[in-house]
């Protein structure tokens, strides 16, 4: 039995509400319940997505529409954009569903520079830009509104825009941006439960697909849009995420969207006061840190794991010990959620009260 409180990058914490929200009856996916469900989902998304393209629910994590996303859209070569381990991944997935891919990879903890991302697009090679908005491994969050500008000069390039950990959390008008597809998870900011990825696929997207062979069926964007008209999915979803899913969206828009994005902005930076009044280092720079994580340099050589086990044990509260290559040496806080200046004060008061034993 878990006792401890995450604080982790996800999956967040869950609210009692929330939790509540997943029990109630489940319909039958084809029922007139179900669409109901459905078209009161769809109404709020596409105000959070900021589209007025179809947003989709798919029973799955958002890697499975990621790997849709690169057999639906993609004929010529993929390329990749790389900066932590999440966005390296799809290097891999590419490859794997048989298409050409190259990689614009830099450090983790580093940007991508628009600059680069334009001399790559130049050559002609690519129809498909992959991108983490906020790559979680390391805490850095790209600037995604001056990289859709150069795409924007490349019409025959479609781009695909993985904002798992920064959705409602910082203002992304898909609309305006000209993101092609722009996807998520439940398991972050929205703060439900793993096992439901939302997405939302332009017009010319779609279009695109339409010529794609060996797109398959269970992500297949037309496939979707063919029973988005009807109010469904294409396969029988996950019926409680969903109820939670709309009572997620109504706390959202409850509390207002430009206030969650303020709130969010707000703890984070109670994390990175709390990181410089103790000496540590972000791990990106400044200007280009999460607004939904902080990840630490460890740069005082700490035991990290020590510390990690110590804070989950004795004050039952759990942060994460830094992901892959960079573990240990990176110590990662999530701000994202439900969290409160409360939570996140109470958070960083236990540990400051055990970070003495492991300096």
């Amino acid at each position: 039995m878990i006792d401890y409180k995450l604080h982790i990058p996800g999956p967040v914490d869950v609210s009692k509400g929330a939790y509540e929200s997943l029990t109630k009856p489940v319909m039958g996916h084809r029922s007139p319940d179900f669409v109901d469900l459905y078209q009161k989902c769809q109404t709020l998304l596409q105000s959070l997505f900021m589209t007025d393209d179809p947003v989709f629910l798919s029973t799955s994590s958002a890697w499975g529409v990621m790997e849709g996303a690169v057999r639906n859209l993609s004929e010529k070569k993929v390329l990749c954009c790389m900066c932590g381990a999440f966005s390296d991944k799809w290097l891999d997935v590419s490859k794997r569903c048989g298409k050409p891919a190259d990689a614009l990879s830099v450090e983790w903890g580093s940007h991508i520079d628009p600059t680069e991302l334009d001399s790559k697009l130049a050559t002609g090679e690519y129809d498909l830009v992959t991108l983490v908005h906020n790559e979680t491994s390391c805490g850095m969050m790209n600037p995604l509104e001056d990289i859709m500008n150069v795409l924007s000069r490349y019409p025959e390039v479609l781009s695909v825009i993985d904002t798992v950990s920064s959705f409602s959390v910082v203002s992304i008008p898909k609309d305006k941006w000209g993101i092609d597809v722009i996807l998520t998870g439940s398991q972050k900011a929205l703060a439900l439960p793993p096992g439901l990825a939302l997405f939302s696929v332009s017009e010319r997207a779609f279009e695109r697909a339409k010529t794609i062979e060996g797109r398959g069926y269970y992500f297949d964007f037309i496939e979707f849009l063919k029973n988005h008209e009807k109010g469904m999915t294409p396969s029988t979803p996950v019926i409680p995420l969903i109820h939670g899913l709309h009572y997620t969206l109504e706390k959202i828009f409850e509390e207002g969207v430009e206030h969650r994005h303020q709130r969010h902005a707000q703890l984070n930076q109670l994390v990175h006061d709390w990181v410089s009044a103790k000496g540590f280092e972000l791990l990106p720079e400044k200007k280009f840190a999460s607004k939904s994580l902080t990840c630490v340099k460890n740069n005082l050589d700490i035991d990290v794991a020590g510390f990690v086990k110590t804070l989950r044990e004795e004050k039952k509260l759990s942060i994460d010990g830094g992901y892959g290559k960079i573990k240990g040496k990176t110590f990662r806080i999530s701000n994202m959620g439900n969290e409160s200046s409360e939570s996140i004060n109470y958070l960083l008061e236990q540990m400051d009260d055990i970070l003495p034993r492991f300096q």
